[in-house]
C-alpha cells in the first residue's frame, strides 16, 4: 500500500459494495427501457459506478476498488436475476467486471498524472469494454437494434464519464484522499 492510501474499513466497504450494487441493479432494469432509438436509460445511470470504483482507489488503493468490484459484481448479478432477464444480468456480470478491473488498472497506473487524467481515461476505457460486452452479449441475436443502441449509450456514458470529473474532483478532497489522522508526513 502506498502512502497515499489507507485501509478500508469494513463499514467502508460495506457502503461502497452496496453503492455499487445498486446502481448495477438500477441500470440492469433501466438499460431495458429505451429513450429513443439509440439510447437506453441505463446510460445515464451506470457512469456512476466508475465514479464510485475511482473514488475508493484513489483513497484506498486499487486492492481495494477491487475486492469492492469483486463483491459488487457478485452481488449485483444474483440480484439482477430478480430485477432483470438472466441474460441481462449475465451480460452486465461479465461487462461490469471487465470495465470495473480496466477502470481499476487505468486509474491506478494514471494516479500520479494530472488529477483529471486517471478518472477520465479510465473512464473511457471501462465504458468502451462495458458498452461492447454488455450489448453484444444482452441483444446479439435478438431483434433490438442493438448496434444503434450501443453506441447511442457509449456516446452518453463518455459524455456522462467526462461530466463526472466535476463530482470526482469535488468528492476527492474528502472521500477521495486519506483522512489526516491515517496519512503518513514525509
Amino acid at each position: 500500500m502506498s502512502a497515499q492510501t489507507e485501509p478500508i474499513s469494513a463499514r467502508q466497504f460495506l457502503i461502497a459494495v452496496v453503492v455499487m450494487a445498486i446502481i448495477v441493479m438500477a441500470s440492469n432494469v433501466l438499460v431495458q427501457y429505451t429513450i429513443n432509438r439509440w439510447l437506453t436509460w441505463g446510460a445515464l445511470s451506470y457512469p456512476i459506478a466508475f465514479l464510485v470504483a475511482d473514488l475508493i482507489n484513489r483513497r484506498f488503493g486499487p486492492g481495494a476498488a477491487r475486492r469492492v468490484a469483486y463483491i459488487g459484481f457478485v452481488v449485483a448479478l444474483v440480484a439482477s436475476y430478480w430485477v432483470a432477464s438472466p441474460r441481462i444480468a449475465l451480460a452486465s456480470g461479465c461487462a461490469f467486471l471487465c470495465a470495473q478491473l480496466t477502470d481499476i488498472h487505468v486509474f491506478h497506473r494514471l494516479r500520479r498524472l494530472s488529477w483529471w487524467r486517471a478518472p477520465l481515461l479510465g473512464g473511457i476505457a471501462g465504458a468502451l469494454l462495458d458498452t461492447f460486452v454488455f450489448f453484444s452479449i444482452a441483444f446479439a441475436g435478438t431483434s433490438v437494434p442493438w448496434v444503434t443502441l450501443m453506441f447511442g449509450d457509449l456516446g452518453v456514458k463518455l459524455l456522462i464519464n467526462t461530466g463526472m470529473l466535476a463530482p470526482f474532483r469535488a468528492l476527492m478532497w474528502n472521500i477521495g484522499r486519506p483522512s489526516a489522522a491515517n496519512s503518513t508526513h514525509s
